[in-house]
This record gives C-alpha cells, sequence and structure tokens, in this order.
C-alpha cells in the first residue's frame, strides 16, 4: 500500500471506556482484511437502531411496507398455517403457538401477528431477541400499548454471534426473521443462521421468513441511497460507533456512502468510501490503519431473492415450505416453512 506524504489529520482519540470484546474483534478482522469490510451488526447502537426506523418510512424504502401490508392482509391465514404444520406433525403439547423473534428491531410490524395469535388462541408468548438493548425497550414499550393477551419476554443478544438460549414450550413455536434480514449475509452464512435456528425447534415448529425479491435495480439504488440523506447517515454511523466503543479517531466527513447493485452476486452491497489518504488510530486495539484514496470499507450486503433462491435456502437449512404470501407486485414474498 502507498503512503502519502502529507501528514494526516490528528483527530482527538475518545475517552477510554469498558471494550465490548465482540465489536473489537470484528472490527480488528474486518479492517485487517483487503478489501476491507465491517459486519453488520454493527450498525445497531443506540443511534443506528433511530436511524434504521427513520429508513422504514421513507418513501424509497419499499421493503418494510410491503411486508407489512403482506402481514395485514393475512396475518390470520400465516398464524392458522403455524398450527396446522404443528397438527400435521403429531405435535401433542397443550400450549398455545407462540412468537419468537430474530433481530426484532422495534416490532413495528409483528404486532400485527401477535394480534392475529390473540384473536386466534385468545392469548400468546412473544420471545423477542435483538443485539439493540434500545430497540428491545421499545418493542416492549410498543407491545404494551397496542396488543393485548401478550406476554413478553425479551433477550437480548447477538443471534449471529451468540448461542440461541431458546426456553423449552409445551406448543408449538413460529419463528420470525423478517425485514429480509437473512439478506444481509452471504448464501452460506444464511444456511448457517437457520440450521442454527432449526436446531432449537422441534417437529412442527415453524419459521416465517421475510425475504426480498429479485426487481428492477433502479429501485433497489434508491432504496439504499434515499434523497434525504438518511442511509447515509446510518452508514457513517458506524464509524461513529467505532470512535466511541474503541476510543477510534475515524474523521466521518473523510468518508462517503456508496449503494451499489451487484447483480452478479445478486445482492445491494453498502460501502464507505475514503475521500483521501488517511490513517485511522483505534486505540483499543492499539493499532492504526491506512486507507488510500477511493479505498471502501464494505459495510452491508442485502442479497434479493429469486424463488429458486428461496427454495435452496429452506432446502439446505432443514426446513420444508408450507405456504407463502406476496404483494401484487412482486416485490416481497412471506414464507412458512416447517421443520423436515
Amino acid at each position: 500500500m502507498s503512503t502519502s506524504s502529507t501528514a494526516p489529520e490528528v483527530i482527538a482519540l475518545p475517552a477510554a471506556t469498558p471494550v465490548n470484546e465482540a465489536v473489537a474483534q470484528a472490527v480488528l478482522d474486518g479492517l485487517s482484511s483487503t478489501p476491507k469490510w465491517l459486519p453488520a451488526w454493527l450498525f445497531y447502537d443506540a443511534q443506528g437502531s433511530r436511524l434504521f426506523e427513520r429508513i422504514t418510512l421513507l418513501p424509497e424504502y419499499y421493503l418494510t411496507r410491503t411486508e407489512r401490508a403482506i402481514f395485514t392482509g393475512y396475518s390470520d391465514g400465516i398464524i392458522a398455517a403455524a398450527i396446522d404444520a404443528y397438527a400435521a406433525a403429531g405435535g401433542k403439547g397443550t400450549g398455545k403457538l407462540r412468537l419468537l423473534e430474530l433481530g426484532a428491531g422495534s416490532a413495528a410490524k409483528t404486532g400485527v401477528l401477535l394480534d392475529a395469535a390473540v384473536r386466534s388462541q385468545g392469548s400468546t408468548e412473544y420471545l423477542p431477541i435483538d443485539v439493540s438493548e434500545t430497540a428491545m425497550e421499545e418493542a416492549c414499550e410498543s407491545i404494551a400499548r397496542s396488543s393485548s393477551g401478550v406476554v413478553v419476554q425479551p433477550q437480548v443478544a447477538n443471534y449471529v454471534t451468540d448461542t440461541l438460549s431458546i426456553p423449552p414450550h409445551d406448543g408449538p413455536t413460529l419463528a420470525l426473521y423478517i425485514g429480509s434480514s437473512i439478506g444481509n449475509f452471504a448464501p452460506d452464512e444464511a444456511i448457517a443462521i437457520l440450521q442454527n435456528l432449526r436446531a432449537q425447534l422441534r417437529p412442527g415448529d415453524t419459521l416465517l421468513l421475510g425475504t426480498d425479491l429479485v426487481k428492477d435495480s433502479s429501485k433497489l439504488i434508491a432504496a439504499y441511497n434515499d434523497h434525504d440523506g438518511v442511509t447515509e447517515a446510518f452508514n457513517i454511523n458506524i464509524l461513529r460507533r467505532i470512535n466511541r466503543d474503541l476510543r477510534a479517531n475515524f474523521d466521518l466527513a473523510a468518508f462517503t456512502h456508496q449503494a451499489i447493485w451487484n447483480a452478479e452476486q445478486s445482492r445491494m452491497e453498502m460501502h464507505l468510501q475514503s475521500t483521501k489518504v488517511q490513517m485511522v488510530r483505534i486505540g483499543a486495539l492499539r493499532t492504526s490503519f491506512n486507507f488510500e484514496a477511493g479505498e471502501t470499507i464494505h459495510t452491508e450486503n442485502s442479497y434479493k431473492f429469486t424463488q429458486e433462491a428461496i427454495r435452496n435456502l429452506f432446502s439446505d437449512s432443514g426446513f420444508r415450505i408450507a405456504h407463502q404470501w406476496t404483494d401484487e407486485d412482486g416485490y416481497f414474498a412471506v414464507t412458512v416453512a416447517s421443520v423436515s
């Protein structure tokens, strides 16, 4: 890597704070690689979670409202499909259907399904799992305000890096992995996540998976590079988090947001591009990283699925498709699959 005769801008390091070892290891691994990358779960500190909630309300970001519309139109059928799958598998538990959610966030859409479960059986349990404590608190408050008959048992955990801890249940479980969050992972990683979930479920339990479908690239790029710059702020915030959590001195103004459609890999990509030659010091890691002008950090993938890809994902991870719903434009698919 070439060097510059221009001395890097000196930016004061934040004061020492307790170091999150998972964050430290992820940053060390990613920035030591060529090309550089960071895992998408680093987006979701308190500020990142708030920015993502703003993204879901943007006119360009069709994913959330499209999936919510599917839930609104078919929630009773989704709950019925989960209960029927349990009966078809010979489930003999006496407990009611409970809902478990990976990456619950603020659970803004989940209330539609919880209400349907309550309509079907009078009450239900909800087990949200999310890496963001702030998002979890908001989810619990939201469910308490809007959904009666729901007992919430939250768990703050990183379902990607932590071992899932799902309490036993004498009845069916419907696991939710919605918002096309599965698309943030490479195919082999996505399979591993679903296999890990599959290992925690019993015959007759089901998975509800939301997947964004392949569509015109202009629609996709607009969703990840909105006019108001909220997605840009969300992307840049990952550097702000590293500055705070690992005592780094990233100059946020020296990186720009990029959103790219990679047709060959069938995925949207987000990158942060360095605008100049610079060196970044990360105090908690006791190391520095050099950046060339134009060099990027790959911060997110969002894979878009064909129907064949959805079928392969389920079969490779130990699930069998029971029912699927899509919107009239074919932008998004919601699929119930049972443990096979």
